[in-house]
């Protein structure tokens, strides 16, 4: 087996690289693997895979939105209410009516729009 670069060049000021600056800099060393990529090949590793910077995170909670059914209207003593007005932003068909009327809301429920209907009043989608 023959010697390797470096035991027959132990006389040589350069070990055979010619001279100093040649073999300094970080372009003579190659690859190093994927190891601090976050600097210093990011522009290479963004090129053969865009999404390794990329976290995950997690989705956020949903808005939770601001419920009152049918049955709480009847406290209402007013024929026509904005529930918009007053905070509310879905209307639920629990409970019964038994007046006319005439709701201005954002959404509502099947059951509350038959309950209401039945009772011979109206839903009024709100302008937003």
């Amino acid at each position: 087996m023959g010697k390797t670069k470096t035991s027959k060049m132990r006389g040589s000021k350069t070990c055979g690289y010619g001279s100093k600056k040649k073999h300094r800099g970080k372009g003579s060393k190659g690859g190093k693997g994927m190891a601090g990529s976050k600097k210093h090949k990011k522009f290479k590793v963004l090129k053969e895979n865009p999404e390794y910077f990329i976290h995950k995170k997690l989705k956020g909670r949903k808005k939770s939105e601001k419920v009152i059914n049918i049955r709480d209207l009847e406290k209402i003593k007013e024929n026509k209410i904005n529930l918009k007005e007053l905070g509310y932003t879905k209307l639920l068909g629990d409970g019964e009516i038994k007046r006319k009327i005439e709701i201005v809301i954002d959404k509502w429920s099947k059951g509350a729009e038959e309950k209401i209907k039945k009772a011979g009043g109206k839903i009024i989608a709100s302008e937003s």
